[in-house]
């Protein structure tokens, strides 16, 4: 059955003797496939392949497909007690963990799977809520994530290919060699850590009004947010001003600036993330309608 019809039989599923072993199943398969805690240990592990694949499969959008179903099931299997509490609960537990591992990281594509992991419990503990106004500002915040984190996996490549390392304690001074990835990195970083006027400021925004207005646990969810976002600006700080200011470190490779055709792609994700913040009306009455819609 599509989604469409399985949302006009909602009451009937949900009255059902067997609902919530059936949703406890389902809810298990979207939080494996989306690294929901404790199921989120693959997703660093999965980072061997090139950081196109790793944009790609593992943070930008294949990952998504859990919290995507979990988005098309909310009008069918949503607003009940059991999808609340737990969908709610792992959700804010996995933005924890996610974030606090990623302090802990130095490799930069590690630091960037952990942080995915984050996000992620951030997108799934909105559509716990459930509200409008949580569906919104979880459209709008996996699109900003999309674009920012895509955008450091491919930076995390460049850096590889031009020195020879990813680890940011050996990493420093690349910004005059490597000009043109020291902007995607600034420009990305900043959308990461929500810093105005990028796109990503505006999804956190929304973010955080969506769980002030949730009575009882909002208070909680926002203070889970902000401790999980001053992990997320530390993030942001290691992986640029660490690597690209700084005094030069030497590194296995002579560090060089690389072809248009290896910045291309982290720059334009990085612009438009600059871009869609400045002009938010372009998202808003486009795809962000649309996504909010389905």
């Amino acid at each position: 059955l599509s989604v469409s019809v399985l949302s006009q039989h909602a009451e009937a599923i949900q009255n059902h003797a067997l609902f919530a072993p059936t949703l406890i199943l389902i809810l298990l398969g979207c939080f494996t496939k989306s690294a929901q805690f404790p199921f989120h240990f693959w997703l660093p592990a999965a980072m061997a392949g090139p950081t196109p694949v790793s944009a790609y499969l593992h943070s930008a959008t294949m990952v998504k497909a859990g919290v995507f179903l979990l988005g098309r099931l909310h009008t069918t299997l949503g607003g009940g007690t059991l999808w609340i509490a737990v969908v709610t609960t792992v959700g804010a537990v996995t933005m924890l963990v996610g974030a606090v591992m990623a302090v802990a990281q130095r490799d930069m594509k590690g630091i960037l799977a952990y942080t995915t992991i984050s996000v992620l419990g951030t997108l799934v503990m909105l559509l716990g809520v459930g509200t409008d106004q949580a569906i919104e500002a979880a459209v709008a915040f996996l699109f900003a994530h999309g674009l920012y984190k895509a955008a450091l996996f491919m930076v995390a490549g460049n850096v590889d290919h031009a020195t020879g390392t990813r680890d940011v304690t050996k990493l420093g001074g690349l910004r005059k060699l490597m000009p043109l990835t020291a902007a995607a990195a600034l420009v990305a970083a900043l959308s990461k850590a929500g810093a105005p006027p990028m796109f990503g400021y505006l999804g956190k925004k929304l973010l955080l009004e969506a769980k002030l207005d949730v009575e009882t646990i909002g208070l909680y969810l926002t203070a889970a947010a902000v401790l999980a976002n001053i992990c997320m600006v530390a993030v942001a700080l290691l992986l640029t001003l660490r690597p690209f200011w700084g005094e030069y470190r030497e590194t296995p490779h002579k560090a060089h600036e690389l072809p248009a055709s290896m910045n291309l792609g982290p720059l334009l994700l990085a612009g438009l993330g600059l871009f869609v913040g400045l002009i938010p009306g372009a998202f808003d009455e486009t795809l962000g309608e649309a996504m909010a819609s389905s």
